[in-house]
């Protein structure tokens, strides 16, 4: 708590002195807001398919800008995982490496890392959802701003967006030539390096292009030191884990034939190989959350598992066709999406020998292929009519063959007690089809009060078939889940002055039912949840002053998910679905966006949030190894056979932090040709139960992470250097709860960068 508070105290001494020596400055220079670049100061969001002022929109929105997304990520970072705390009510977190990123809006999130799991926030890249774990982990590069919708939005984007909605819009092709490149290095020879380049490709501007890409590595910084005998033939070594290699680029074509009309093209591939998330086996003090004596970051002793290697490939195109019909337009998206790839690793997060020849584990997931197409169309009346209204559909389809392959399969000895079985694996098609059909109207009553309300009626179809099995199995090889459910909003906004507006929202969204079927590699039978569906209400202020300066928002929400889809492991360690009554949530969120000067920035946000688990009838497995309970249980429980398990009633829902605070600031300095700079940001995060039962070790909190940026810019150049996780935290971030084996943030990074505008 001492190391947490100087922290903070730091990061507000170092803002405030940041803020004097600008407003100081502004006494005697001219104090006019941000450049055009900024767009006046007034943000524009795309929340409700139309492009409107932030102020006027009847949500709580967050936006992060695609040059602060780049500082995020100037280490080679994963760009999602570091948008992780940067916005109020918003937490990220992967326990399966780069390619299965695990959302949480307003304490809302799926722990399952199954690789068919749904999620309650939708992943919305340039208008195309992505559904798939895998396919949500696509890079955020060339961006042009993220946008961070909190509540339901069932009537606009649909079904899996009972928490929220993140929203990501890729840089568009450009009237005249313009480019950006940005390369950065640092410690564990960390690179990233992306750029964007476009403009017209004929002379009337008929046709223009966009080509973004993203180059991303980092060298092996984690040795494996187990020296004995490993029965699958994994081999010891200096640097073999933590480094990976990311290479993304997209293309975009922009045709406009005429001024009514509006086509763009998309196409994007992405090709990446790594390292599996790394757990530290017994890294967890037991009777704390803290590491243990002698816990190395650099360090692991795993005995299986070919030091936990992943790799993905994934591409797809999409098509946007906007035409105006004068007063009425329509827009399609098409889009398709492919995936393949695997990830595997040591599930008990070291050497079994070491701890009494107990816990030897390693699993691999693969998905053999994946094919999604969707079609969306939406008619529409003009963005600056009275009433404004728009109509739609969508069809969706998500195919893939996924593979589980459990210890048995890569054992080659039984020198361990293990047993070589070939045959130790599971191949499973899941098919996943959705329908929907929905509409929105707003009416301005009066030039200050505008309603809005929404509607849509949504199909949800998943099923599942055991295509190869791994054994005997005792049940049906198939299972078939559907529902059809309408989802809606109704709003009310009032402009009290110029400068600031009030609005109330309620919103119902629900998420589709889900086939677990992972257990099938153990021989069990597959566990379902139904449908949850989420009523949310909330209501706020959002105000903008001194000419767009000064933003500052402030809303408090209360809901209640009932039927909540949640998981928990069985005695296999093997997570399971099931559905709990229901889970209640309340808090409030406030953000400050400030350019007091033309030299200075800044910002903070902060989210303060209680959540539930109502269901006096469920229990979830707890950490159980071999009949004993290793950690602090503060449920009641009660054993079987060799595991034990934990009432879960009133517990806070997993990775939901009691309050999350962001700050961060940037000074300007001009200096000869150009101007010096420096930019900091601080993330503090409160307490956050890492699992849905409590236990002592398995919370966390005082996390915090502070990045730093010194530079110069001058015209179309820029260099600087910078520093992530400052204070070198190690952070606990997830847990393999039986082997008292956590996953911890990335260490601090160092280095430098360079880049050109033009």
């Amino acid at each position: 708590m001492m190391t947490l508070l100087r922290s903070v105290a730091m990061a507000a001494v170092s803002a405030i002195a940041i803020a004097n020596a600008g407003l100081a400055h502004a006494a005697g220079t001219d104090t006019a807001s941000t450049d055009a670049a900024d767009d006046n100061g007034v943000i524009l969001v795309t929340a409700q398919h139309r492009s409107e002022n932030l102020q006027n929109v009847p949500l709580a929105v967050s936006v992060v800008k695609g040059e602060t997304l780049e500082d995020y990520h100037a280490n080679g970072a994963d760009t999602l995982l570091s948008l992780s705390g940067k916005v109020p009510s918003l937490y990220v977190e992967s326990t399966t490496g780069r390619i299965f990123p695990r959302f949480y809006i307003r304490g809302l999130g799926n722990t399952d890392y199954y690789l068919g799991a749904s999620q309650p926030v939708s992943i919305i890249q340039d208008d195309v959802v992505e559904e798939h774990v895998v396919l949500k982990s696509t890079p955020a590069f060339d961006i042009g701003q993220v946008e961070v919708l909190k509540g339901p939005q069932g009537s606009l984007f649909g079904r899996n967006t009972t928490a929220g909605i993140i929203k990501f819009e890729s840089a568009k092709p450009t009237e005249y030539m313009t480019g950006d490149t940005s390369i950065s290095w640092g410690s564990h020879n960390s690179m990233n390096v992306e750029s964007g380049v476009g403009g017209p490709l004929s002379a009337n501007h008929v046709l223009k292009f966009r080509l973004s890409s993203l180059y991303q590595q980092r060298s092996g910084w984690i040795s494996n030191t187990y020296a004995g005998i490993s029965d699958d033939g994994t081999k010891a070594g200096r640097n073999v884990m933590g480094g990976f290699k990311e290479g993304d680029v997209r293309l975009q074509l922009q045709l406009d034939p005429e001024p009514a009309t509006s086509i763009n093209l998309s196409t994007h591939y992405r090709n990446y190989s790594g390292s599996a998330t790394i757990f530290y086996r017994g890294s967890i003090q037991k009777g704390t959350s803290r590491p243990a004596a002698g816990f190395n970051y650099g360090a692991v002793q795993y005995d299986e598992g070919n030091n936990n290697p992943q790799a993905y490939t994934t591409w797809g195109q999409s098509l946007h066709v906007r035409h105006d019909f004068g007063g009425v337009s329509l827009t399609s998206i098409t889009a398709y999406e492919n995936t393949s790839g695997y990830s595997r690793g040591d599930t008990d997060g070291g050497a079994g020998v070491n701890n009494g020849n107990v816990g030897f584990s390693e699993s691999m997931g693969r998905v053999a292929q994946l094919n999604q197409w969707s079609q969306e169309l939406r008619l529409a009346n003009s963005d600056k009519a009275r009433l404004k209204w728009q109509l739609g559909g969508l069809y969706f389809d998500s195919r893939d063959d996924t593979e589980f392959y459990q210890r048995a399969y890569f054992l080659t000895s039984n020198a361990l007690g293990g047993t070589p079985n070939p045959n130790n694996w599971v191949m499973l098609h899941n098919i996943n089809t959705s329908w929907a059909v929905f509409g929105q109207a707003s009416y301005k009553i009066t030039d200050k009060l505008t309603i809005s309300a929404g509607a849509r009626e949504t199909n949800d179809t998943k099923s599942t078939r055991l295509l190869k099995a791994s054994g005997t199995y005792a049940y049906a090889p198939y299972v078939r889940l559907s529902d059809t459910k309408p989802s809606w909003d109704a709003s009310l906004t009032y402009a009290l002055v110029p400068e600031a507006s009030l609005y109330a929202r309620v919103a119902r969204g629900f998420r589709g039912p889900t086939i677990q079927g992972r257990s099938a590699v153990f021989g069990s039978n597959w566990t379902t949840a139904g449908s949850e569906t989420n009523t949310s209400w909330e209501a706020g202020v959002k105000t903008s002053w001194l000419g767009n300066r000064v933003h500052f928002n402030l809303d408090g929400f209360y809901y209640t998910v009932k039927n909540i889809q949640l998981n928990g492991y069985d005695s296999n360690n093997n997570a399971v679905l099931f559905n709990a009554n229901k889970a209640v949530g309340y808090g409030l969120e406030a953000e400050l966006d400030a350019h007091p000067t033309s030299r200075l920035k800044l910002n903070a946000g902060l989210s303060l949030l209680h959540t539930e688990i109502k269901d006096p009838n469920v229990y979830v497995q707890a950490c159980s190894l071999s009949g004993a309970l290793v950690c602090t249980l503060q449920n009641p429980y009660y054993a079987k056979g060799t595991s034990y398990y934990a009432q879960i009633n009133g517990n806070a829902l997993p990775n939901a932090p009691k309050f999350n605070l962001n700050l961060g600031a940037r000074y300007d300095l001009p200096l000869g040709p150009g101007k010096a700079y420096l930019s900091t940001d601080w993330n503090f995060q409160g307490r956050t139960y890492l699992t849905a039962y409590k236990a002592v070790e398995f919370s966390t909190n005082g996390n915090m992470e502070g990045g730093l940026k010194g530079g110069y810019n001058w015209g179309m150049y820029d260099v600087s250097v910078w520093v992530r996780n400052i204070t070198n935290r190690h952070n606990l971030i997830g847990v393999l709860d039986s082997y008292m084996a956590g996953a911890y943030n990335d260490p601090r990074t160092i280095g430098v960068a360079g880049s050109m505008h033009f």
